[in-house]
């Protein structure tokens, strides 16, 4: 960690930040919490906690710039995000690695995560000369009718320490070309990667001469998130968390009749044929599962494999755990780094222990890794255990390198297995019979937001829309038609006649 002070220094890092943010503006603080870095334990740095007083602040200056910003035509938006997206290219070195220090994920990760921002910064450009209405019939002559978009406000995000950069980007720089503006609450275990995210914002502000509050930020535990999910002036809500968090945003916003994007949690399966590229299914099935070190919500959680092919794959995953390198994830031989923190690996030890109470049986065993290198203890073992699909464990999210193996004798019986879970995030089938590729693809099979063929369950790609069913919450992020949950429909009809017909045929004359 002997570069950390010039990741810091060149991302405008100090060793006390203020965490409240209006845009060119930083917000004297009185409290603050530690950012520490889950790799050997060290003081990152120090963030201030924003205040009820500080958070009236930020919404009326991101009031104000709306009135602006929504004035701005949509390409003109899409090059503010342009502009952002080359500043990302410029520090992608510096904040990719700001990533793994403050969460843990290999360097390249880090570098992949940043890759998402500009991918989506990429996407947003084209997108703001795209935000298209129809033209429909009318069914009164003289008479056009048409919908039309418009920006809905305020755009309230909170987002998770696994992806503590990206996911805000997702929201933003749709949102910033759809007219909105942000108030964003990263996660209080990576506070200063949203620090970092601002302050190259705010360069491209200062630049262009642009208002404050566009881009605000907020930092701070949950309480902070409760101003956002109760205020009425904050139209959409995206959050991205556990179900449980989900579960308690979504019923706030809804008292108050406002939207929710709801990204939570997975508990994501793939399902291994008999005629499955065995050696392509492994990387995936491995990847999957220790990416991250399991803390995704795209993780492979579950293999469900055909018993005609169970101790084959068995065998095959156990070698290859057997040259998974956990280390510092600043080192790129390694394959994992460390859990956020210790309530993570509390809960991963937990986990373990339930699977042997329910009856389940390890084929790797996992276990708390100490001594030299692992002094932060935020480092494990990634395990995999013989389950049954119905355990209470096996129906939970454990954000952590657990990988549960079932076995299967029929791919409706696989389906089934497979939908069996009450989160619907991402799934995948390792086949190259055509038919069950198509029968997992079909309204009949995944009922995951995400269904893959012959890759993971993890990596999606910014052009498809990202989320899932189920207790996942039903949100989409980044790509497709993901921008139409930032703005409002409006429908329009134009009488350019000299009556006045009604729908329908009805008569209401005067004499």
């Amino acid at each position: 960690m002997s570069d950390l002070k010039s990741v810091l220094t060149s991302l405008g890092i100090q060793e006390k930040n203020e965490g409240t943010s209006t845009g060119k503006n930083w917000l004297k603080s009185k409290d603050y919490l530690d950012s520490v870095s889950p790799i050997d334990g060290s003081l990152i740095g120090r963030v201030g906690v924003t205040s009820k007083e500080d958070y009236e602040k930020v919404m009326a200056t991101a009031q104000e710039a709306f009135k602006i910003w929504r004035e701005v035509p949509a390409p003109k938006r899409g090059e503010i995000v342009r502009q952002f997206g080359d500043k990302l290219r410029k520090h992608k070195s510096a904040l990719g690695k700001l990533v793994t220090y403050e969460m843990g994920k290999s360097y390249q990760e880090g570098l992949g995560e940043v890759q998402e921002m500009i991918d989506i910064c990429d996407f947003a450009v084209g997108l703001s000369r795209q935000l298209y209405g129809l033209t429909m019939p009318s069914e009164r002559p003289g008479h056009r009718m048409y919908e039309q978009w418009h920006p809905i406000g305020v755009v309230g995000i909170i987002s998770a320490f696994n992806f503590p950069v990206a996911v805000w980007c997702w929201n933003s720089a749709l949102a910033w070309v759809s007219g909105d503006v942000c108030v964003w609450k990263g996660s209080e275990k990576t506070p200063l990667c949203s620090i970092a995210c601002q302050h190259i914002f705010e360069e491209v502000l200062v630049e262009n001469n642009l208002p404050e509050g566009i881009s605000c930020i907020v930092n701070g535990n949950y309480e902070v998130g409760e101003y956002m999910t109760k205020d009425t002036r904050i139209p959409l809500v995206s959050a991205t968390g556990s179900i449980r968090m989900g579960k308690i945003v979504g019923t706030e916003v809804a008292q108050r009749l406002g939207k929710t994007l709801l990204e939570l949690g997975g508990n994501n399966a793939i399902i291994i044929t008999p005629d499955a590229d065995l050696k392509m299914t492994i990387i995936g099935a491995v990847f999957g599962a220790v990416g991250t070190a399991g803390q995704r919500c795209t993780s492979t959680r579950r293999l469900i494999v055909h018993e005609d092919v169970y101790d084959e794959v068995k065998e095959k995953l156990s070698a290859a755990y057997g040259q998974i390198k956990i280390g510092n994830p600043l080192n790129e031989e390694n394959h994992m780094g460390p859990l956020i923190d210790h309530q993570s690996v509390s809960a991963y030890c937990k986990a373990l222990e339930e699977v042997k109470k329910e009856g389940g049986s390890f084929v790797v065993e996992g276990g708390v890794l100490s001594g030299k290198g692992y002094e932060s203890g935020n480092y494990v073992k990634p395990a995999i255990a013989e389950v049954q699909n119905h355990f209470k464990i096996v129906q939970e999210e454990t954000f952590a390198p657990i990988l549960y193996l079932m076995k299967y004798k029929t791919i409706d019986q696989a389906i089934d297995l497979q939908n069996g879970v009450k989160q619907g995030l991402s799934s995948a089938i390792m086949t190259n019979n055509m038919r069950e590729a198509e029968r997992f693809l079909s309204y009949k099979g995944s009922d995951c937001g995400i269904a893959n063929v012959n890759i993971g369950t993890s990596g999606a790609e910014i052009g498809g829309a990202f989320g899932g069913e189920k207790e996942t919450g039903g949100g989409r992020e980044s790509g497709s038609d993901a921008w139409k949950i930032y703005m409002r429909r409006q429908t329009n009809t134009i009488n350019y006649s000299d009556s006045l017909p009604l729908a329908q045929g009805i008569k209401f004359d005067f004499n």
